[in-house]
């Protein structure tokens, strides 16, 4: 019996230093994930930052640009109505 209690013991130590290893790889693994994601969310937050300047910059323009397409429109809509005659209804 005194046998059986010491390969006992040593296979639960054993299971203990797998479950120990195994624990380790795991968390060396999270710990990897964790560092990609945290770079990751740098790249993007760095990503909108640009974003949200460029829009800030570009924003001012568009009122610009549409008030230039309300003159073009204006100045289009005055051509083509100077410029068509209006048609007599012909007698027959």
């Amino acid at each position: 019996m005194e046998k059986f209690a010491f390969w006992m013991t040593l296979a639960g130590m054993g299971c203990w230093v797998a479950c120990f290893w195994w624990m380790y790889v795991i968390s060396k693994k999270q710990n990897n994930l964790l560092d990609r994601l945290g770079e990751q969310g740098k790249r993007i937050e760095r990503l909108s930052k640009i974003e949200h300047d460029l829009i800030k910059e570009v924003h001012p323009k568009v009122g610009e640009i549409k008030e230039g397409m309300d003159e073009v429109i204006a100045a289009v809509k005055e051509s083509t109505e100077s410029n068509s005659t209006p048609s007599k209804p012909k007698k027959g």
